[in-house]
């Protein structure tokens, strides 16, 4: 038998990483099929999965419990991290990316004699904006509650 918890809060990160395929399309008017696999955009798949598994517990555990506290840790770590410390990440990694224009900019007619530029780009879609963590908790927390309500009993 499969741990139903943990089957809910994998279907609210599939669910978020295929939501981000059509939002990125209304927002952009590009099909980016990558944005299945890709981490940031809209929806936070993280959030949704952690927030899925705190939801669930909740209902099936109650408030009160061990498990509840330990989920509701984990995804305030998991929340946090992707909207601060990886989103930083991904803003830094676009300054460094920007660096080797800045520097043969400054190097005039000959940029190779001063700098090699870098061959591979650093990924700077890390982290999340506060409302992209908000719209996977969201989503998250239905996941979570409909698992639950609709699960046998424990």
């Amino acid at each position: 038998m499969a741990n139903r918890g943990l089957v809910t809060a994998i279907a609210a990160v599939g669910a978020a990483q295929l939501l981000k395929l059509p939002l990125h399309y209304a927002k952009t008017g590009r099909w980016e099929i990558r944005k299945l696999i890709g981490s940031g955009g809209m929806p936070s798949s993280h959030s949704s999965g952690v927030s899925a598994l705190a939801a669930y517990t909740a209902t099936k555990c109650g408030v009160k419990t061990p498990e509840f506290a330990i989920s509701a840790m984990l995804g305030i770590i998991v929340m946090y991290d992707a909207m601060n410390i990886r989103r930083h990440a991904g803003e830094i990694a676009m300054q460094v990316n920007d660096l080797d224009v800045d520097v043969e900019k400054l190097a005039g007619k000959h940029p190779g004699i001063y700098h090699i530029r870098r061959r591979k780009r650093l990924k700077e879609s890390l982290g999340h904006q506060p409302r992209e963590v908000a719209a996977g908790s969201v989503l998250g927390l239905l996941f979570g509650f409909i698992g639950a309500i609709t699960g046998s009993k424990r």
